[in-house]
This record gives structure tokens, C-alpha cells and sequence, in this order.
């Protein structure tokens, strides 16, 4: 008994050209898988960047918060004679001062210099203009209060008295 199939038949013209549509597709979703992963490798570099910039300055506030008791620090410090400097005990107190001044150091804090320096309005504040023999016009002569740069950023400009 012969079984009666309808089979179809197909001309190799017409297989050519379904295979030639089939590659065709092929490259146009290939093409674009590969251009949604470079986007997406490119949002995860550009993530990961932004992401690296904000854990920078994350600690910014804690740090501006810690100044004011390094300002004290410095105050008291700069209030002490010769020989209290060389009580223990103030010796003890000077050295958490510099635990404070290393901890800032470590997570790129710098000190902004001001003495004998050009004044730049980018990193000082003049609190007073002083007219002072030796001293060329714009060169700061004493300073108020220190300034700090976190991470090349401004954190708290210098407070300065500027010759005139």
C-alpha cells in the first residue's frame, strides 16, 4: 500500500532566496545585539564612574563637620607657651590633633596654602585688606582660618588678610 503524501515542492530558486532573507535577518539582529551590549557596557562604565565620583565626596559632609574641631585644635595649640607644650598631658591632646590631620589625609584632604602666597579668590577669602611694608600688593600675610581641598574640590576656602 503506497501512502499518498502531498509533499511540496520547492524550486531551489525559492530556497535560495529564503536562506539569502534568513541571513540577512541573522546580520540585522546580530548587529543589533551587539550594538544593545556596547550600550550596555557603556552605561555600566559610565554607572560605575558616577557611582566612583559620589562615594568621593560622599564623605565631604562628615569632613566639613570635623573641621571646626580641628580649627579648635589649632586654636588651643596656637594659644600654648613653650613650656605647656611640653606638659604630657598637652603632648597627648597635640597627638589626637594629628590622628585628626592624618584620618583627612588619608581620604584626600589637603590644607590650601596661604602664607607668603599670591591671594587666588578660587581658594582664599580676604577678611581684611593690610598695608605692610615688604609685602607686594595681593600677597597674603596672615590667615584667619585654614582652607581644604577634598579631591581637587574646594571644600572651604582659606579665610585670609591680604596686603594692600
Amino acid at each position: 500500500m503506497k501512502k499518498n503524501i502531498d509533499k511540496k515542492k520547492t524550486h531551489p530558486e525559492d530556497s535560495k532566496e529564503k536562506l539569502k532573507r534568513c541571513e540577512e535577518m541573522k546580520n540585522e539582529y546580530l548587529a543589533g545585539w551587539q550594538r544593545a551590549k556596547a550600550d550596555f557596557l557603556n552605561y555600566k562604565k559610565d554607572e560605575a564612574e558616577r557611582i566612583g565620583e559620589i562615594l568621593k565626596f560622599s564623605v565631604e559632609e562628615m569632613i566639613l563637620g570635623i573641621l571646626p574641631i580641628l580649627d579648635s585644635f589649632n586654636l588651643a595649640e596656637k594659644g600654648l607657651s613653650k613650656e605647656l607644650k611640653e606638659n604630657e598631658h598637652i603632648k597627648g591632646v597635640l597627638q589626637i590633633k594629628k590622628q585628626f590631620e592624618e584620618v583627612l589625609k588619608r581620604q584626600g584632604v589637603e590644607e590650601i596654602k596661604t602664607i607668603k602666597e599670591k591671594f587666588d579668590p578660587n581658594f582664599h577669602e580676604a577678611v581684611e585688606g593690610i598695608e605692610k611694608k615688604g609685602f607686594e600688593k595681593g600677597v597674603i600675610i596672615e590667615e584667619i582660618q585654614k582652607g581644604y581641598i577634598l579631591n581637587n574640590k574646594v571644600i572651604r576656602p582659606a579665610r585670609v588678610k591680604v596686603s594692600k
